[in-house]
């Protein structure tokens, strides 16, 4: 009887000590994933930040050649003969 005591007894232990490898290992795996997240969002936040920094300039570059387009419309006007001179 002595026996079957300490052998249930030795079982309940190894099965805690397994439970508990499990749940480390369990944690550990996903502490793992978070990162390899965390490293991705970063990559992707890295990239958002260059094409929005592009995008930027692009949207600069346009609004010159607006404002150069314009520039050369009123002067076109000014030297139509055609158009009303509104300054008069």
């Amino acid at each position: 009887m002595l026996i079957a005591i300490a052998v249930v007894v030795v079982l309940v232990l190894l099965l805690l000590a397994v439970r508990r490898n499990t749940g480390a290992r369990r944690l550990e795996k996903k502490r793992g994933e978070a990162n390899e997240l965390r490293e991705e969002a970063q990559q992707r936040m890295g990239a958002a930040g260059e094409r929005e920094a592009a995008a930027k300039q692009e949207s600069g570059r346009a609004q010159r050649e607006r404002e150069a387009a314009e520039d050369a419309l009123r002067r076109a006007d000014d030297v139509d003969p055609d158009v009303p001179d509104t300054s008069r």
